[in-house]
C-alpha cells in the first residue's frame, strides 16, 4: 500500500507515515520511484508516550542557554495540556533556545508534526545540522575539544579567542558551504564561553569572553546522536514569533519562553538578549498569545514572577487577566551579584 493509503487505514497524517518510513520505524518498507511502498499487512507503530525507560537514552538540550528550563521541567510538565498526545498532535516553540522543553515533548508524545523557531539563526542552523549531519558534526566537535584540552591555560585563552575570531568571519558570510563549521565552533564557544551565553555586539560578532572550565565536554556524542534521531520530524524557521502564524491551529500546543521581565536594576534574567525585550515587547508578545488563545490554541508561557520584589506589580496580571497564571518554584539569582540567589517564583501562563 502507499503510505497514503496507510494514513487512511491508521487514522493519522500522510506526513506522519512518510516520517515513520523515513525513522524505519515500519519494517520491510521500500521506495518506488519517489514513493514509498508499504506492506499490507505492517502495523501502525506503537505510540512513543515513553521512548525507553533507561534514562541514558532521553535526548536532552546540547547547549547552555541562559534561562533554560531543565530544572523547572518536572513541574513545567504538570501543567501540559491533558490532551497532548491524543487531540494535540502538533507542537510549535517559537522561542526555543536550549529546548528543555522541547526534548521533553520529543521524548514522551509522538507528535506529527513539530516546529521551533528562533531569531538566533545560528542557533537554528545548529539545529538543523544536529539533525542531517550530526555524524560530521560530531568529528570536528571531537577534534575541538581534543585540541583544547590539550593545551594549557594560557593556550586555551589564545585558542579560544582563535575559534571565536574565525566564527565572526563565518558568520559574516552565512552559507551552505560554511554551515557545518559554523555549527561546529558554536557548540564550542558554547561550551568554553563564560556562562554559556550567547552575546553579541551591535555588529552582530559573538563577543562573549572565555569561561573558566577546567574539563568542559564539548562531544557529548552519545546524546547528539539522541537528538538527532528526535528532530527527525522537526522543521525550523528563523524569524520572531510571528513566523508560526501559518503553523499554529487548535490541536498545536505552543509553548512561549521569552526573555523574562528583570526583576531587578541588577537582574540577570536579560544578560543574554541580543536586544532589549522591554515592558512594550512584553505587552505585544501578550496580545499575541491572548489571540492565539482566543482561536482556541493550546498555549503555554513562561516568565518571571514580579512579586518576589514587589507584591504589588500586577503587570503579568493585567497583560493575562483572561488566562490562567501559576506559580513556580525556580533556582534563580535575581541580581548578578549572586546576593539573592535561591528560591524564587516563576510564572507559567495557560490558555487551558
Amino acid at each position: 500500500m502507499t503510505a497514503k493509503e496507510a494514513a487512511d487505514k491508521w487514522n493519522i497524517s500522510h506526513r506522519r507515515v512518510i516520517t515513520l518510513c523515513q525513522q524505519n520505524r515500519i519494517p520491510n518498507t521500500a521506495m518506488l520511484g519517489n514513493m514509498w511502498i508499504i506492506p499490507k499487512n505492517a502495523q501502525k507503530p506503537g505510540d512513543l508516550r515513553l521512548l525507553s525507560s533507561v534514562k541514558s537514552n532521553f535526548a536532552k538540550p546540547f547547549v547552555k542557554w541562559a534561562g533554560g528550563k531543565g530544572q523547572l521541567i518536572p513541574q513545567i510538565k504538570k501543567y501540559y495540556p491533558p490532551c497532548l498526545g491524543t487531540k494535540i498532535k502538533k507542537y510549535c516553540e517559537p522561542m526555543v533556545g536550549a529546548g528543555a522543553v522541547l526534548f521533553d515533548i520529543l521524548n514522551t508524545y509522538d507528535m506529527d508534526e513539530v516546529l521551533i523557531n528562533d531569531t538566533n539563526a545560528e542557533l537554528i542552523n545548529l539545529y538543523k545540522i544536529v539533525k542531517s549531519q550530526v555524524e560530521l558534526l560530531i568529528e570536528n566537535l571531537s577534534i575541538l575539544e581534543n585540541d583544547y584540552l590539550t593545551r594549557n591555560e594560557t593556550q586555551r585563552k589564545e585558542y579560544y579567542y582563535n575559534q571565536r575570531l574565525l566564527f565572526n568571519e563565518l558568520i559574516t558570510n552565512p552559507n551552505d558551504k560554511n554551515a557545518l563549521m559554523r555549527a561546529s565552533i558554536f557548540v564550542f564557544l558554547n561550551k568554553t564561553c563564560f556562562n554559556g551565553l550567547y552575546r553579541v555586539n551591535r555588529n552582530g560578532l559573538f563577543n562573549v569572553p572565555i569561561g573558566s572550565y577546567k574539563n568542559p565536554t564539548i562531544c557529548d556524542r552519545d546524546n547528539l546522536l539522541h537528538v538527532s534521531k528526535l528532530l527527525q520530524n522537526v522543521n525550523f524557521s528563523v524569524g520572531d514569533y510571528h513566523s508560526i502564524e501559518n503553523f499554529v491551529d487548535s490541536s498545536t500546543f505552543v509553548y512561549f519562553d521569552p526573555p523574562y521581565r528583570p526583576l531587578s536594576k541588577t537582574s540577570d534574567f536579560t544578560a543574554y538578549n541580543k536586544t532589549d525585550f522591554n515592558d512594550d515587547d512584553q505587552i505585544k508578545l501578550g496580545k499575541y498569545i491572548n489571540k492565539l488563545a482566543n482561536d482556541k490554541v493550546f498555549v503555554m508561557a513562561s516568565n518571571s514572577d514580579p512579586k518576589n520584589v514587589n507584591e504589588n506589580d500586577n503587570f503579568f496580571e493585567d497583560i493575562y487577566s483572561g488566562l490562567n497564571i501559576y506559580r513556580v518554584s525556580a533556582k534563580r539569582s535575581i541580581n548578578s551579584k549572586g546576593i539573592g540567589r535561591g528560591k524564587i517564583n516563576e510564572l507559567l501562563i495557560t490558555s487551558y
